[in-house]
């Protein structure tokens, strides 16, 4: 198959070249490098089947011609991170909203066989049941979660009108090696690993007794092309590691000092995962233990030898938008 991803000099979109690459097929990375890294592709071994294209998926007339003959989309481009999207909300609406909008008319034009969108869990805010079931109320807290909500709705709709087979799959706290190493403050493994790298306490938001459902990068390349191989058509599931764990567990495991800092607005105390849709229609299941996901990014903790190390103050600075927007200004500590 011929397989373009955008996004694909990204985190989770360049762990889907290499997977595909291992299967024998051709693959197109289109980015923009906005905050994907060519480094991402050193280690896709031989690359006679590779070809990378810098393009901004809000240039149309540029993504067109790429499209031809190809047979699956993967799309992975997008804005991530919470303050930003409060900040900069209209930049949001157009690279993830109009952004996937060029996307889709790309791949109608080109009679694509099969397209996948990566949506994201924060969709559906801050549910009232664990594991969360693709059934939850949707209920967005921020811009970012709205535009990757309505990139979504565009995808089904292109599925439903048009008929482009497409799935998309809702991604739960996805981790490991070549996540963003700078930039925003954004992820907690990034921040807690420039920090362990340089000797620094761990922020941890409240009492860190919050858990999250951590799922390991190449898990979730395996579902997207599980997907892609599947039948499955206007399709909506959650991808999560069929457990949650807390930040603390993540500190223990890391070793280390701790700061902790105030709890923030608008995130939930719990993500969880309800995989069981995912199971039986893909037989799709998380392999990677968190344990061993952990140690993972620690063998690989050179590589956030240049990103931002956070402390209590800077991060202060960098959510004031966060607080301000989603909750009471008053309540930051100096």
């Amino acid at each position: 198959m011929r397989a373009l991803v955008t996004g694909g000099a990204g985190f989770i979109g360049s762990h889907i070249c290499q997977e595909l690459l291992s299967r024998g097929h051709q693959v197109l990375a289109v980015d923009n490098l906005a905050s994907g890294r060519l480094e991402n592709f050193e280690e896709f071994g031989d690359t006679k089947n590779f070809e990378f294209k810098k393009v901004d998926i809000l240039d149309r007339d540029g993504l067109l011609p790429l499209f031809k003959g190809t047979d699956w989309v993967f799309h992975m481009a997008g804005l991530a991170d919470i303050v930003p999207s409060i900040e900069k909300p209209e930049l949001y609406f157009d690279v993830n909203v109009k952004g996937t909008l060029n996307v889709l008319e790309a791949a109608k034009n080109a009679g694509v066989k099969r397209f996948t969108y990566a949506a994201s869990s924060s969709s559906y805010g801050i549910p009232e049941e664990y594991p969360t079931p693709e059934t939850t109320p949707i209920a967005p807290q921020y811009p970012y979660a709205l535009t990757k909500y309505l990139g979504e709705e565009l995808v089904l709709h292109w599925s439903q009108t048009y008929k482009l087979p497409a799935v998309s799959l809702r991604l739960f706290n996805v981790y490991g090696p070549r996540s963003r190493t700078s930039g925003t403050y954004g992820a907690v493994f990034g921040i807690f690993l420039a920090q362990k790298l340089n000797h620094k306490p761990y922020t941890v938001v409240g009492d860190g007794k919050q858990t999250r459902d951590f799922t390991f990068v190449t898990d979730v390349a395996d579902a997207f092309i599980l997907a892609a191989e599947s039948d499955l058509n206007g399709e909506f599931l959650n991808v999560g590691s069929g457990n949650t764990y807390s930040v603390n567990r993540l500190v223990e495991l890391l070793d280390g000092d701790v700061e902790y800092i105030p709890k923030r607005p608008g995130e939930p105390n719990c993500t969880f995962a309800d995989v069981s849709k995912i199971e039986r229609l893909l037989g799709w299941k998380a392999k990677v233990p968190f344990e061993k996901g952990v140690q993972k990014m620690i063998e690989k903790i050179e590589n956030w030898k240049t990103a931002p190390v956070w402390n209590s103050n800077s991060i202060q600075d960098a959510t004031a938008s966060w607080f301000k927007f989603l909750g009471d200004e008053e309540k930051i500590e100096k």
